[in-house]
């Protein structure tokens, strides 16, 4: 419970930063210093990929056994995404239903609503007593399939918001590199995996694709640029390693302040929000023209949101049969958490220049997410103990 707590804290006072950083410090000095804070940014978010993929354990000569988890971690990931980009799409002028602009930003800041927060929910369940139980083997499963789907899903979402240019090409082929890599590799390599090392692996990762991106842009300019995503490279080194199940106390302490910082960096990332005319600031961001809105009516939209996107975590409800319905719906209750990943598809967005009301609700609907885990997690070990009476 401390760790969402502190996940919470630190996402709303990025928020608060980011809302007052650019008057107390001054636009000039706010612009020279907010490039080191996205590098930070990265750099934790390649951290936080490299420990969910060494939480991807697979018997490979099993893999037909794993096909239909993940279908079902696809479709639960799939449902929350679209039932809140049709709930955008609502909110945004009828005359831009039809607007092809309008539907991809809403499909890409929608995304966020996907994963399931791997490293907070093995935490808690396993701190609950159910790391023997169905429910928490099975859902470690659909939680890692579900980050996977959400990564892989963002290239096409890539192409949708650059267009096809022979510069995604590469990106493409970057990433089939990286799945066959992955998958050949699986478990394969003896890394060290302190925190200081995933923390060095990290760095490097950031710096060569950042230095992948001056380099291109300082030859095809910024249009052609080659961009890079550092989520699945990230989540793929992760792979590969043999993973270490025993970490010392220094190792997850700082596993955690490296968590703790992430989520500020994404608050801190948000533009303006508060007491800006979005209509006014939107430029050349479509769903930005939804117009402005009271703090009441966010607050009312926050809460649709984050009823349709836990609606939508509800698919594996109607799958596995052969266990009770108590089992399945703990199952279905225990993806309902948020963290680091959803809010990394939001920091994604912001780069592609995304904001307005609809990105507020997102960053607030992971917030208040992030505040209920602790009452899902509690409702599943009830569910859990219930059913293995």
């Amino acid at each position: 419970m401390k760790k969402i707590a502190f996940f919470s804290i630190f996402l709303v006072l990025g928020l608060v930063c980011s809302q007052t950083a650019p008057t107390l410090l001054g636009a000039v000095t706010f612009a020279k210093i907010k490039p080191v804070f996205d590098s930070m940014l990265y750099v934790c978010l390649a951290f936080i990929m490299i420990n969910v993929g060494r939480e991807f354990e697979l018997d490979k000569s099993r893999w037909r056994s794993y096909t239909a988890d993940y279908f079902i971690a696809m479709a639960t990931a799939a449902a929350p995404w679209l039932l809140i980009c049709f709930y955008y799409m609502i909110l945004l002028p009828s005359n831009y239903l039809t607007d092809w602009d309008a539907w991809k930003e809403t499909l890409l800041l929608s995304r966020f609503a996907a994963p399931t927060s791997a490293g907070i929910l093995f935490t808690m369940l396993a701190g609950a007593g159910l790391k023997q139980s169905w429910v928490y083997q099975k859902t470690r499963v659909l939680a890692i399939f579900d980050d996977l789907d959400t990564i892989l899903l963002m290239i096409p979402l890539q192409i949708f918001m650059i267009g096809m240019k022979w510069q995604l090409g590469v990106v493409v082929v970057v990433v089939f590199m990286c799945l066959y890599f992955g998958w050949t590799r699986l478990n394969k390599f003896t890394l060290s995996q302190s925190w200081a090392s995933i923390l060095g692996y990290s760095t490097i990762l950031v710096f060569a694709f950042q230095g992948v991106y001056a380099v291109s842009k300082q030859i095809f300019g910024a249009d052609g640029a080659i961009h890079i995503e550092v989520l699945l490279p990230a989540f793929i080194l992760g792979m590969v390693m043999k993973t270490k199940h025993r970490h010392s106390k220094t190792d997850e302490s700082v596993s955690d302040i490296i968590s703790y910082l992430f989520m500020f960096l994404v608050g801190f990332s948000a533009p303006l929000f508060v007491g800006v005319d979005f209509a006014a600031t939107a430029g050349d961001c479509v769903i930005g023209k939804v117009g402005s809105m009271t703090w009441g009516e966010i607050a009312m939209h926050v809460a649709v949101v984050t009823a349709l996107s836990n609606l939508g975590k509800m698919v594996p409800l109607f799958f596995y049969r052969d266990h009770s319905l108590t089992e399945r719906l703990a199952l279905s209750i225990g993806m309902f958490t948020r963290g680091e990943v959803g809010a990394g598809i939001i920091f994604v967005s912001i780069g592609y220049g995304l904001g307005g009301p609809l990105l507020a609700i997102s960053l607030l609907t992971i917030l208040s997410n992030l505040i209920l885990t602790g009452g899902f997690v509690v409702i599943v070990r009830r569910l859990a103990l219930k059913a293995e009476k």
